[in-house]
């Protein structure tokens, strides 16, 4: 076993999302110098259950192992049969294994790809669980730049709290990027209210749902942001107003009515 083809493997491990627990299997099955083999794995994200198997091969050149891809598997409460994906791992348009559980949700996730001719362009990606290749996997819908989806655009038609802060705002949107469903405020008729949003490039809008994730309709969640707005608009010219009759009945106004009104 080459110890720094071990410890290449254990990064690449590490940065598709799988963490650092798998190291010591991956070195007894090194160890074995079998052609191929895989390696299992599991984590629980609420009440879906995503496994995988991480395959490798040795190469026929060398005695150099290759984490090849690793295919995801996602069981979710309530139903028999498992959604399954296999993401191939290379040098370029590589998926973490928390982007592939998203995919497999159905959600969808922002990257920069790189294309055939090895021009590095940035997209939404989408699984298309109507659609299959030969391979038995979900082919993938891509939503380029030129489509026009923009999420910040998608975002501020919504009353949401933490697009006031450039922090929160730039971190909720790193966050749906990688295409996950994230909490949020909705401020509506001055009351904070938790709810959770996600991307919805294909539609140009964000999907959205109330604390029990249940889908809000798009068109009720705009009218909210719009009657908030109004309100907003409203206290703010009652406000001017009070306070241009405020001056008016100040004393400094009555001894400038009573000089024009001798001179007159």
């Amino acid at each position: 076993m080459i110890q720094t083809n071990l410890e290449f493997l254990e990064n690449q491990i590490k940065y598709t999302g799988f963490g650092e627990a798998l190291n010591p299997v991956l070195k007894e099955q090194m160890e074995k110098g079998e052609k191929e083999f895989m390696i299992s794995h599991q984590a629980d994200f609420g009440k879906s259950v995503l496994k995988s198997e991480l395959s490798f091969k040795k190469s026929d050149q060398s005695d150099l192992y290759f984490f090849n891809s690793y295919k995801a598997m996602l069981s979710k409460e309530g139903t028999s049969n498992a959604l399954e994906q296999i993401f191939y791992i290379g040098k370029d348009n590589n998926f973490t294994m928390k982007e592939a559980f998203n995919l497999l949700q159905g959600r969808s996730v922002n990257k920069d790809l790189v294309n055939k001719e090895g021009q590095i362009y940035n997209a939404w990606t989408n699984l298309n669980f109507k659609d299959a290749e030969s391979s038995g996997n979900f082919k993938m819908t891509h939503y380029h730049q030129n489509y026009g989806y923009n999420l910040e655009a998608a975002l501020e038609k919504h009353s949401i709290k933490e697009l006031q802060s450039p922090e929160s705002k730039e971190s909720l949107m790193n966050s749906l990027k990688k295409g996950n469903i994230q909490s949020v405020t909705f401020v509506v008729n001055g009351e904070e209210r938790k709810q959770f949003v996600e991307a919805n490039p294909q539609f140009k809008t964000i999907r959205v749902y109330d604390a029990s994730m249940q889908r809000i309709n798009d068109r009720q969640s705009k009218e909210e942001k719009q009657k908030d707005t109004q309100e907003h608009t409203a206290s703010k010219s009652q406000k001017k107003n009070a306070d241009n009759d405020s001056e008016d009945s100040s004393p400094q106004k009555e001894k400038k009515q009573k000089r024009k009104s001798q001179s007159i």
